[in-house]
């Protein structure tokens, strides 16, 4: 196969490639790969590797919520690519946990379109939006809530049931490890600090291996030294997972920390 000019051959290396895969051809696949230039190559890997780091994992598109006897509230459009890190910030009034909670399916917009990685949000029945949400979604809020009368590794074990998969106990184990809570699996929730509390909710929004974390003002009640900690944490575990970070706060000491910013305006 005669090697072609950088762009036309990148596109002509990427059909070929996509025919045979599609044709489920292994030796046209290795020949192509044999015959093409190396700089064919290196530049198909490299536009393959930016499509897939471009794909959009959290979109809003004309999104609107009435809450009853109130006025419309309006959010900007924006759209969150996978593995990236967002702050969303406004001060108390502006619809930050409103937003939130159409960002997670929790609410239902008026108007408008929330997707997570090209699902709408709004589009889905009750109880697929319950599974998808369970399963693609990680919500921590900023007060964790816990079955009090489960451990703390049976909470876990929860999240994975209610979201329809199968109970990993390994898995439940694995996060609690990372997050320096080894010992704490067979502990009830009121047998935890709040610090411990906190790291519980983490491990039980990232348990289903979801592509969006958004967490609720996770830094309001700390100090400076705990407040970067938990952002630290935060994103450590979402690059772990792959997953798209939004951190809803007023906290200005995160601005420093994400470059990546929705603000609401009153």
């Amino acid at each position: 196969m005669q090697s072609v000019g950088a762009l036309s051959g990148i596109h002509y290396l990427h059909l070929q490639i996509a025919s045979a895969i599609g044709n489920n051809n292994a030796d046209n696949l290795y020949l192509l790969f044999k015959h093409a230039s190396f700089y064919d190559v290196l530049n198909y890997a490299y536009f393959t590797g930016k499509a897939k780091k471009r794909s959009t994992m959290l979109q809003t598109q004309n999104l609107t919520y009435t809450y009853t006897g109130g006025s419309p509230i309006k959010f900007p459009d924006f759209r969150c690519e996978k593995n990236e890190h967002w702050l969303l910030l406004g001060q108390s009034g502006t619809g930050k946990t409103t937003l939130l909670h159409l960002l997670g399916g929790l609410l239902t917009p008026t108007s408008g379109d929330v997707s997570v990685d090209g699902t709408s949000l709004p589009a889905l029945g009750q109880g697929q939006l319950d599974k998808f949400r369970g399963r693609r979604i990680g919500i921590i809020f900023q007060e964790a809530h816990f079955v009090k009368a489960l451990t703390v590794g049976e909470n876990l074990l929860l999240a994975q049931k209610l979201a329809g998969v199968r109970p990993d106990k390994s898995r439940a184990e694995e996060l609690l490890g990372r997050l320096n809570l080894n010992n704490k699996f067979a502990k009830k929730p009121e047998q935890l600090s709040v610090g411990e509390r906190q790291r519980v909710a983490i491990a039980r929004a990232l348990v289903n291996r979801p592509s969006v974390i958004l967490a609720d003002e996770p830094t309001s009640a700390l100090d400076d030294h705990n407040c970067q900690e938990v952002a630290t944490l935060l994103a450590e575990q979402a690059n772990m997972a792959e997953a798209t970070l939004l951190i809803v706060t007023h906290d200005n000491r995160l601005k420093e920390r994400f470059a990546k910013r929705i603000e609401l305006n009153d």
